[in-house]
C-alpha cells in the first residue's frame, strides 16, 4: 500500500473515533442533567424539624456489695478433760 492510502485510512479511523467520542460526551452530559433534576427536589427539604432531646437517663449506680462486719473469732472452749476410766 502506498503511504497516501495508509494516511487516508488512518484519518478516516481518527474521524470516526472523534465522532464516537463526541457522541459519548453528549450522552454523558444528558445523563448527568437527568440525575441533577432528580436530586434537586430531594436536596431542598420543606422545613427542618428540631428534634427534641429526650432527657438523658442516669445510669443506675452500681451498688457495692455490703461489706460484712468481720466477726471476732472466739477461741473454742475445750471441754473439761474427763477421765476415760470410770470408777467402779
Amino acid at each position: 500500500m502506498s503511504q497516501k492510502k495508509l494516511v487516508k485510512q488512518l484519518l478516516k479511523k481518527l474521524d470516526k473515533l472523534e465522532a464516537d467520542r463526541e457522541k459519548l460526551i453528549d450522552k454523558l452530559a444528558k445523563t448527568l442533567d437527568k440525575m441533577d433534576k432528580k436530586e434537586a427536589p430531594k436536596k431542598t427539604p420543606a422545613k427542618k424539624v428540631v428534634a427534641k432531646k429526650a432527657p438523658a437517663k442516669k445510669a443506675a449506680a452500681k451498688k457495692a456489695p455490703a461489706k460484712k462486719a468481720p466477726t471476732k473469732k472466739v477461741a473454742a472452749k475445750k471441754a473439761p478433760a474427763t477421765n476415760p476410766v470410770t470408777p467402779v
